[in-house]
């Protein structure tokens, strides 16, 4: 998560509290205070959060909580004649991008600071490490509208930043430094984004690096803001950037933007979104109820603006409060805004005597065992994608009867629930590469197949000599550990090789599977060393219920 670091003097001036009310009340807002000092304080927010990445949005959020100003503040974006023209050649490449202009900006040391790490607060969180969003921010006194966003090939040369002579697109992503570290973004493309002015100058080579040329210094007055990338990061990204500029004295204007198609828009948007909530839903969530006022002054408090008409409110949700997706988002924040601290614990009306989940019971055995034959206990997502459940591992799934895919991924790798954790297990592997070996880990825990959660436990060993025979004893150690009758039969899963995996047989039913990877799942999951695993199905062994 974000740590985000505020000075003092600024925060208190933003702010208009002392540093001890503000330091009482900003972890009621959900945040962990890494550490005080007499200069500044580090504070961590959630990654759902990315509109507190920054001393501006701490301070709008903090005038709220502690009702200095409350509601919904109305940005304004002012018509503009900056246009940009969107050509075919990008769409392949990074089809997005919107912009804005920022004029009368008092650039201070404070202002490039802050401006500098929200930028890259959001280049990890919900940027991806800049790959689904990049943000490129420019002098505008230096940029000659209107820009085309372009696609260049790997000869097209112009100055990067932090640097005085020019350099192609192909010498930057091998030599410039922040070419080589985000060059895995662009790899195996034909063709470049590149944004260009009307004298035919390169202003930014996104997502890798802007020109010299616009370079962002203290006599800057007027920025041009870009961001470029895929999907609504993009727009949420250049709404957080453009009100916290806003917050800082700035004058926001619009930016045209016209696709191939014919299509125009006009960003960035600035206007609230409107969301229905009903009491009644507010009243379940939070097990009491509140009066209409109570609803409205926690909402204020959270910089909503709210209408309450019989049993809905209709609450106008600001520009850069990109978490808020869903209804309980809201209600959420009412919770907040009525403050966690007054909401008063009771005891539940029946007495239980509670018991472990017999689940429970088998993966706390499961797991005594493989400690005892040297393995190493990881966790990993439950979350995972077709590419890693599938195609690495040369099986093949249906959808809804295999795996039960997710409606809203957040993104590319996590777009189904695991089917198999053996799969998970080998990704691990291929980020540890640079470890030592021997590498031996497994893993209990759960899949979810045909709607329906099953247990299983799933090892794998990498080292130069790893191979059938080890991990069949590790098989047998652990089916007479639970003193279990097995056979193995011959497999046709495609994970392993011919002639060294096995399946796992009770009483007829495959229960299981081992064997020695195959050298392709292995170059897919780019591992170096032979690697030996299985995976027991224990949910189909042990009756041990369901678990719900």
């Amino acid at each position: 998560m974000p740590v985000v670091t505020l000075y003092w003097d600024e925060l208190e001036k933003l702010v208009g509290e002392d540093r001890q009310k503000i330091l009482e009340r900003l972890p009621m807002l959900g945040c962990d205070i890494e550490r005080v000092e007499k200069e500044y304080i580090d504070v961590e927010f959630f990654p759902n959060r990315p509109d507190l990445y920054s001393i501006e949005g701490v301070a709008r959020a903090l005038r709220g909580f502690l009702d200095i100003e409350h509601g919904c503040r109305e940005y304004k974006v002012r018509p503009a004649d900056w246009k940009i023209t969107v050509e075919p050649s990008v769409l392949e490449v990074r089809p997005r991008i919107v912009g804005c202009v920022i004029r009368s900006l008092r650039i201070t040391d404070e202002v490039i600071r802050s401006l500098m790490e929200v930028q890259e607060d959001l280049h990890w969180t919900i940027g991806r490490n800049r790959r689904k969003m990049a943000i490129g921010v420019h002098d505008l006194s230096r940029v000659y509208f209107p820009l085309r966003y372009t696609a260049v090939d790997g000869n097209f040369s112009f100055i990067p930043l932090d640097f005085n002579t020019p350099m192609t697109v192909g010498e930057i992503l091998e030599k410039h430094p922040k070419g080589r570290e985000y060059s895995f973004i662009l790899e195996g493309k034909k063709v470049y984004p590149m944004i260009v002015d009307s004298k035919g100058e390169t202003i930014s080579f996104p997502p890798i690096i802007n020109a010299e040329k616009t370079r962002v210094k203290e006599t800057t007055t007027d920025l041009f803001i870009d961001v470029t990338g895929f999907d609504e990061n993009v727009d949420r990204a250049l709404n957080i950037l453009a009100t916290m500029l806003a917050d800082r004295g700035g004058r926001v204007e619009r930016v045209e933007i016209t696709y191939p198609d014919g299509r125009t828009e006009y960003m960035p948007d600035l206007s609230p979104k409107k969301m229905v909530v009903s009491k009644e839903e507010i009243f379940s969530l939070l097990g009491f109820e509140m009066s209409e006022d109570e609803i409205k002054h926690a909402l204020g408090k959270m910089n909503f603006n709210a209408e309450i008409s019989g049993g809905t409110i209709t609450v106008l949700v600001p520009p850069y409060r990109a978490d808020i997706m869903h209804e309980w988002d809201i209600i959420e924040d009412i919770a907040i805004g009525y403050g966690y601290d007054r909401i008063r614990p009771e005891y539940p009306p029946t007495n239980t005597v509670g018991s472990t989940h017999r689940w429970n019971d088998v993966r706390d055995i499961s797991r005594e065992i493989m400690l005892g034959l040297g393995y190493l206990e990881v966790i990993t997502f439950t979350l995972t994608n077709e590419r890693v459940q599938y195609e690495y591992m040369r099986r093949k799934g249906r959808i809804w009867r295999d795996y039960t895919p997710l409606m809203h991924p957040l993104t590319e790798d996590h777009t189904v629930v695991r089917t198999d954790i053996l799969p998970k297990l080998l990704e691990l592997l291929s980020y540890n590469t640079h470890h030592p070996m021997p590498q031996r880990i497994f893993e209990v825990g759960d899949v979810v197949i045909d709607g329906k959660n099953r247990l299983r436990l799933a090892a794998c060993s990498t080292h130069a000599r790893a191979n059938f025979a080890e991990i069949r004893s590790v098989v047998q150690a652990v089916m007479r550990e639970f003193n279990l009758e097995w056979n193995a039969a011959e497999s046709g899963d495609g994970a392993f090789v011919e002639g060294r995996r096995a399946d796992i047989v009770m009483n007829g039913e495959k229960v299981g599977v081992f064997g020695e990877i195959h050298p392709e799942v292995l170059e897919r999951f780019k591992l170096a060393t032979p690697v030996a695993g299985f995976e027991l199905n224990l949910s189909e062994i042990f009756d041990a219920g369901e678990l719900l």
